[in-house]
């Protein structure tokens, strides 16, 4: 099939190599295919159904490099389920009645759109696959590549997916001047709070970097500025259970030693207790369209600060969410080397005439390749049993379960 349309949208939330994403593949187009026309859909899946879309220009075209050193979407994204019609009624997406993944066909065929690349996570291009199988259906081919991207990197089997390296460097320069907090009153306790709803690596990563930079600094401990009260002495990920009685007596001394306390909990920590405890006691747990649980309403953090704030007798505690500083910034250098690859093989794959996710896949020794879509899924789990991770534990004294 001849390619002569590719449309891109970015989908879900946003992530440090969106725009870079866009302009990559703009770029890589314009030097191998220049006569293929681009257009972007606006504002993700919410942009297709409705056929908002601009056109790719030559003037775009020449300074498509620019978008590397943006954060965002210049595309916009939104949040959108194609199967959950009732939501996208009630939001005047679609008609009633209407078959939302019909009128997203519709519309790309109406385009003739013969490659739809997809930047976003498992939903995102799950969907995109949908979509294809749906317009093939009805007799119009449509090749989809989709890039992973997700600041939790659980896109599964995905060894790395783009923008997590750049969440937890801004991650880490977030808690940088957060835990400065310590010294902002007697016995504080400072929660730096990480997005991951499912998988624990974005904390741990953020952990990690935060105390590689930390060791490259000089304290002066004789009048306070001591380096362990910049230290972090805790790190709760969903996979593993938080044992409160145990860590409360622990941290409980690391306040009466040093006068403060510093944690980083992932937003996914210790939810499925605090969800079972609200079903039991019949209380609505909120959710959103996908039926994930609405972690911003439940505020996982503030539950953990105030019970470990009575365990360790803090006289203040605050949680600092860094999340949405994180996901907002612009690629580093790892991750623009990861989108340069990515870019490159899914413009070559979507010419070639194959479809699905581009990433380094972790069942097949981390190769870079288009990963079939019935492969890909979200909630991949993080390890806490990989020798870093265990190590960081061990120098914080905190114990394993």
């Amino acid at each position: 099939m001849t390619v002569r349309t590719v449309a891109i949208l970015t989908a879900g939330g946003i992530a440090p190599c969106l725009s870079s994403a866009v302009g990559g593949l703009i770029e890589r187009y314009t030097r191998v295919a220049p006569d293929v026309r681009i257009i972007g859909y606006l504002d993700g899946y919410a942009g297709l159904l409705a056929g908002r879309s601009i056109e790719v220009t030559d003037e775009v075209r020449a300074r498509a490099s620019r978008l590397h050193d943006f954060g965002g979407s210049p595309l916009g994204n939104s949040r959108v389920k194609l199967t959950n019609a009732a939501d996208l009624e009630g939001r005047g997406l679609v008609a009633k009645g209407a078959d939302p993944l019909r009128v997203a066909a519709d519309q790309l065929a109406a385009d003739g759109v013969d490659v739809l690349h997809t930047i976003g996570g498992d939903d995102t291009n799950t969907t995109a696959a949908d979509l294809a199988a749906h317009l093939a259906e009805h007799g119009h081919e449509m090749r989809v590549v989709g890039l992973p991207k997700t600041i939790d990197n659980d896109i599964v089997p995905i060894r790395q997916s783009l923008g997590a390296w750049t969440a937890a460097e801004q991650g880490a320069l977030f808690a940088r001047n957060v835990i400065g907090e310590h010294s902002s009153n007697p016995r504080m306790l400072v929660v730096h709070e990480v997005m991951g709803r499912h998988s624990g690596w974005l904390t741990a990563e953020t952990a990690r970097r935060y105390r590689a930079d930390l060791a490259t600094r000089e304290f002066v401990p004789g009048i306070g500025n001591d380096r362990r009260r910049w230290d972090v002495h805790g790190v709760y990920v969903p996979e593993s259970p938080i044992d409160l009685e145990g860590e409360g007596r622990r941290l409980a001394a690391v306040m009466d030693e040093l006068g403060c306390v510093n944690v980083f909990v992932a937003e996914g920590a210790g939810v499925d207790e605090i969800v079972a405890s609200m079903e039991a006691a019949g209380q609505d747990v909120p959710r959103d369209a996908f039926g994930h649980v609405r972690l911003d309403d439940l505020d996982p953090g503030e539950h953990l600060a105030s019970d470990f704030a009575e365990r360790v007798g803090a006289e203040k505690s605050k949680v600092w969410k860094s999340g949405y500083f994180a996901r907002s910034a612009a690629p580093n250098a790892e991750d623009l080397a990861l989108i340069a690859r990515c870019t490159e093989l899914a413009v070559a794959a979507a010419l070639d005439g194959r479809s699905g996710v581009v990433g380094q896949d972790a069942e097949r020794e981390d190769e870079l390749r288009v990963i079939e879509f019935d492969r890909i899924a979200g909630g991949g789990a993080f390890d806490p049993g990989v020798d870093w991770f265990v190590e960081l534990l061990e120098e914080i004294g905190q114990s394993r379960r």
